[in-house]
């Protein structure tokens, strides 16, 4: 047999480590503790946009349920009126409140009465009225748009149609 040119180890006693030098700059030790650094920065990163995303939208889907729920309460109050000029007041009424109950300023609500068949028969029997209710949704945290005075929003608008009863002015 030939002599070994390594030392015999002894019993229980671990050999050297394989792998760098305990003074070593790069490996496991190295980057021990950006791993949390990371994950903040790739947190905010992603969360801040995520956290936007979702204040934009339930400003706007509460824009879109106020003003469907202005336009059916103004279709429905305008045919139970007993004439055309209490229920252009009251529609217009309606449309505040249900604006109102969203915290929507109603200054910037722009509301439309029509009516079929013909614009003469609002209120008359199976005459159709239609009423259209948009506001502009300001969009959360975005200043005013090219400094003209209004914040940047979306233009959301609704329709609703309600046909004056065919027993209207009967008895």
């Amino acid at each position: 047999m030939r002599p070994s040119s390594r030392p015999a180890r002894r019993a229980g006693r671990p050999g050297p480590r394989p792998g760098p030098r305990p003074g070593a700059r790069f490996g496991a030790d190295a980057e021990a503790g950006s791993a949390s650094l990371e994950f903040i920065t790739a947190g905010l990163i992603l969360l801040v946009p995520l956290v936007y995303l979702v204040l934009a939208l339930s400003a706007v889907q509460a824009g879109t349920l106020a003003v469907e729920g202005a336009a059916r309460q103004a279709a429905r109050v305008y045919v139970q009126a007993p004439d055309e000029a209490q229920a252009t007041v009251r529609a217009e009424r309606a449309v505040e409140f249900g604006l109102a109950d969203y915290g929507i300023p109603t200054e910037s609500a722009a509301v439309r009465i029509r009516c079929a068949p013909a614009p003469g028969t609002c209120l008359t029997r199976q005459g159709r009225v239609v009423v259209t209710v948009g506001v502009v949704v300001a969009l959360p945290f975005v200043p005013d748009l090219l400094s003209l005075g209004r914040p940047a929003g979306i233009l959301v608008q609704s329709s609703a149609t309600q046909t004056v009863s065919r027993f209207r002015g009967s008895g």
